[in-house]
């Protein structure tokens, strides 16, 4: 689109400049303008969107990668079922006219695989793609685990410490407790 406005722009500067009306110094401005401003703007907009994270492209773009990659794996094992079912059949029986009956086992298969292959997929890309994120979730998810299973103050108070500081990666991490205090009536020592 902006390389067909700046050809445009060309024929009708390189047609002017011909017939005498502009110069050759405004002739080539209005080109620079032209361009400029023809792909300056996409430009912004692209650096826009993928800075300040608009339109949840991070989402668009990581189920972008899995069913991509989902569709290209399913057509692939699609095919090759078919394939290797039909040549077995044929092999079995001899006949040459085969049933639909190899079409219906592809299609079951990867209906039954879909999920666990999706699923894969996703733990794959988010490993690839999202490390800092998906180390983040697993281990908070190991330390609600631990949290379960702890009584004691200190030692859940050094492992939160620990926690924040490998998920988020702080430059300094402090935990501030409020100290025990006295029930309504009753003095503190």
């Amino acid at each position: 689109m902006v390389a067909l406005a700046v050809i445009a722009g060309l024929v009708v500067i390189a047609s002017a400049y011909v017939e005498g009306t502009f110069g050759y110094i405004t002739a080539v401005a209005f080109v620079v303008v032209t361009a400029g401003v023809g792909l300056g703007i996409p430009t912004a907009i692209g650096v826009a969107v993928l800075r300040y994270r608009l339109y949840n492209i991070d989402l668009l773009i990581n189920r972008t990668l899995v069913y991509g990659a989902l569709t290209g794996t399913l057509a692939l094992v699609y095919f090759g079922g078919v394939a290797t079912t039909q040549s077995t059949f044929r092999a079995l029986t001899g006949q040459e006219e085969q049933p639909q009956l190899a079409i219906v086992v592809s299609t079951l298969v990867i209906a039954a695989l879909f999920n666990p292959l999706r699923r894969r997929m996703q733990v794959f890309i988010d490993r690839r793609f999202y490390r800092r994120k998906y180390d983040a979730a697993r281990t908070l998810e190991t330390f609600s685990k631990k949290l379960r299973d702890e009584t004691d103050l200190d030692a859940l108070s050094d492992d939160l410490v620990g926690v924040v500081q490998e998920t988020m990666q702080p430059s300094h991490v402090s935990l501030w407790l409020r100290s025990d205090t006295a029930p309504k009536g009753e003095q503190k020592d």
